[in-house]
């Protein structure tokens, strides 16, 4: 039996460079001024609306932070545990109604980070719409998937949900950027 172990002396110079590299693409998105026209027009949009109170509610005032993080954990749950599904043996029903619970919670979180991003300043908006555009992938390949899997293709639906799934994960390091480098923070409470 070959048990090979990782080498930490290999592993770490190979972390540090992804790390490195990814910095260095998040410190260009946020200098890079190619969609500010577009993102003013959003944002003005955004702020525009006539939602009184809610704004407030879905910005998280009444918590002391941001709602979207909090909102974000139902998708996010529900396909990581979708695809943990998908690779144990048994019953692949409860992926698809995993993925389509997944779905459902989309909407709330989009609504909250969609007003929590109409007031950030231009570098943090820049990274927010990076974050947002990867969203809308990684919703389009769980909608893909869902469709895959009620129409009797759980192999497509679950090659789906896994690129969804990848979609997450970049998503998810945009918006830990926003929240924590680019420190998007609380709000004092109401």
């Amino acid at each position: 039996m070959n048990t090979k172990t990782l080498d930490p002396a290999k592993v770490a110079p190979a972390l540090n460079a992804a790390s490195g590299w990814w910095l260095t693409t998040l410190d260009r998105l946020e200098r890079t001024t190619l969609a500010d026209p577009a993102i003013r027009v959003l944002q003005r949009g955004i702020r525009s609306l006539p939602l009184g109170g809610v704004r407030d509610v879905l910005r998280g005032r009444p918590l002391g932070h941001p709602v979207h993080p909090v909102l974000v954990q139902v998708p996010i749950g529900c396909w990581l545990s979708a695809a943990v599904v998908d690779v144990a043996p048994g019953e692949r029903r409860a992926a698809t109604i995993l993925t389509a619970v997944g779905l459902a919670g989309v909407a709330p979180a989009a609504v909250a980070g969609w007003a929590d991003w109409a007031d950030l300043p231009p570098q943090q908006a820049r990274v927010g719409l990076a974050h947002a555009v990867s969203n809308a992938a990684a919703v389009s390949c769980y909608a893909v998937s869902l469709a895959a899997r009620l129409g009797g293709r759980p192999a497509k639906g679950r090659l789906w949900s896994w690129a969804g799934l990848a979609a997450v994960s970049v998503t998810g390091a945009l918006g830990g950027h926003i929240a924590y480098r680019q420190a998007v923070g609380g709000h004092p409470a109401t």
